[in-house]
């Protein structure tokens, strides 16, 4: 299978998955729901990828995120999780380089 990477991009919503070669047969970017990977997991995936957009300040994005440092916290972990999660559930076939930049 061919590698995956994992990391959220603002304006996208419903992926972290984004893989090398932009004519995938699983798309650019990557759905999770078209991954052998559970129903749970992606939608997960795709509950933190729009989580994700709300870090931003939309209005002056080059601005510190709006959130706080707890909810920052609450984020990276359970996105680290999710990376975690998805490693297991694709198995050793597949490759997911690990490109997530924590919410500071």
């Amino acid at each position: 299978m061919e590698p995956l990477r994992y990391f959220f991009e603002p304006g996208v919503v419903g992926t972290a998955l984004w893989p090398f070669d932009m004519d995938s047969p699983y798309g650019y970017p990557t759905e999770p729901g078209r991954l052998p990977v559970s129903a749970a997991l992606a939608a997960e995936l795709d509950e933190l990828s729009a989580w994700f957009q709300s870090s931003i300040d939309w209005d002056y994005p080059p601005d510190p995120s709006p959130w706080s440092q707890d909810e920052k916290d609450r984020f990276n972990t359970r996105a680290r999780a999710a990376l975690d999660a998805l490693r297991r559930e694709l198995g050793p076939g597949w490759t997911v380089v690990d490109e997530f930049l924590p919410v500071r």
